[in-house]
């Protein structure tokens, strides 16, 4: 089938190439030319595990294709896939401007019956405003469909090929059968598609984001809870986990979310309710809470320096909001740097794909490095921020030899306590100090 991807970010890149992948011609389609040319020579502009292989092989093969001219990408297309940003307005609400324009374009180049289909995470609503650009100029038949992707950054590639569930909306059954035929080669081990209308897909996806940051955000609340009671985190963490209606996955506790994903849908979906005179006090909680939980560890850090941080040198490991990615958007290592820089502290960082990308953001107000030990150098503690596989058991010895004093504070809880301490480290994490200093004393 040919297939055309508009937009080249996280969503639409993974997508045209897996689609690729599968069999169909699919032409990927960006305004940014210098990202087309970098992507006609074989270069993928992000990082995500697994991609450049596929990407690579596709291009060899000749099922994939990039052009910065929307008419020639949609050439002949049967489907159209909008993979376009949809960023965060002051008010919280999704700014539609990208999605809405490109719908406007598409309208006289349509040559025959085509799917369009929104990709992008969109407002309730938004493939009815989609019609209405197409409709406005077009002169053959089509169908707008809304389809929201549930990838996992770090796990994009695997989630696309394996999803475990994938959404459609449409009441159209000449689109259904279109989107059931295109996917189909993805779910032969049984998983469902889930036909539904327009909007329920769309709220779907919300509904979905909004739900796993609320479950993070629990977490994170229990955690701050056992440092007060004297409680574990882990413990409880497996406790609830085991049980079936809760899941163990999403229960890790840390120094909040972010990404391009948690954040703004939850935001979004507040908003909309909103809109419509309603009140999520949920989800506005949720937001309260992460906000907050992003610095939870600066206190921490100031009291151990003794309520100063002017002159401290602090060793950061970790820019990337999670492993597995360059991707930096609402990352909590950005706000903590802040308020590090904010009280007199220097800081010196490194993470193994997000460099680049928070220069452009920081320049040098911050130093970095290019070897994870090399930025513990006369540093006077270590602070974990992003939980890369390679920070999970380092040389310790290293650690301690390099650093000023054996001070670590984890934001991801990625070290056990006894062994930190028998180490020789004073090692703090979230939601299992106090419980491992009651240990202590018993002992």
């Amino acid at each position: 089938m040919k297939i055309a991807v508009v937009g080249t970010g996280y969503v639409g890149l993974v997508t045209g190439t897996c689609l690729a992948e599968s069999g169909n011609n699919v032409t990927c389609v960006d305004i940014d030319l210098a990202k087309i040319n970098m992507m006609k020579e074989g270069k993928v502009p992000i990082y995500e595990p697994g991609l450049q292989l596929l990407f690579e092989r596709n291009i060899k093969q000749d099922r994939l294709h990039f052009t910065h001219d929307i008419a020639e990408g949609i050439k002949e297309a049967r489907v159209i896939f909008l993979a376009l940003p949809t960023p965060p307005g002051e008010d919280g609400s999704a700014d539609l401007q990208y999605v809405l324009k490109v719908a406007e374009q598409l309208g006289p180049l349509l040559e025959d019956y085509t799917v369009v289909v929104n990709k992008s995470t969109v407002p309730v609503g938004t493939a009815d405003k989609v019609s209405e650009k197409i409709a406005s100029n077009c002169q053959v038949e089509f169908d707008v469909v809304s389809n929201p992707e549930f990838l996992k950054e770090g796990f994009a590639v695997d989630d696309f090929m394996k999803p475990d569930r994938i959404v459609i909306g449409t009441r159209s059954g000449r689109a259904m059968e279109m989107m059931e035929k295109l996917y189909k080669p993805f779910v032969r081990q049984g998983n469902p598609i889930v036909f539904m209308d327009e909007r329920s897909s769309e709220l779907t996806k919300y509904a979905a984001n909004s739900f796993l940051a609320t479950k993070i955000t629990f977490m994170n609340e229990m955690a701050n809870l056992c440092d007060e009671l004297g409680a574990d985190v882990d413990f409880v963490r497996r406790g609830i986990g085991t049980d079936i209606r809760i899941g163990k996955h999403f229960l890790y506790s840390g120094i909040g979310y972010g990404g391009s994903c948690f954040p703004k849908d939850v935001q979004a979906l507040s908003k909309t309710a909103a809109d419509h005179g309603m009140n999520l006090q949920i989800l506005d909680a949720v937001m309260k809470v992460n906000e907050k939980q992003k610095t939870i560890l600066i206190p921490l850090i100031k009291k151990y320096f003794g309520g100063n941080l002017k002159g401290k040198r602090i060793a950061l490991w970790g820019l990337a909001f999670k492993a597995n990615t360059d991707d930096i958007r609402e990352a909590p290592s950005l706000y903590i740097i802040e308020e590090l820089l904010n009280e007199g502290a220097s800081i010196i960082a490194y993470d193994p794909e997000a460099m680049a990308n928070v220069k452009k953001i920081m320049g040098d107000r911050i130093e970095y490095g290019d070897i994870q030990y090399d930025v513990l150098d006369q540093a006077d503690c270590l602070l974990i921020v992003t939980e890369w596989q390679e920070f999970r058991n380092p040389n310790f010895g290293k650690i301690a030899m390099k650093l000023k004093e054996k001070v670590i504070f984890d934001g991801r809880n990625l070290y056990d306590h006894e062994e930190m301490t028998e180490l020789g480290f004073t090692y703090f994490s979230i939601g299992r100090n106090k419980a491992f200093e009651e240990k202590r004393k018993q002992k």
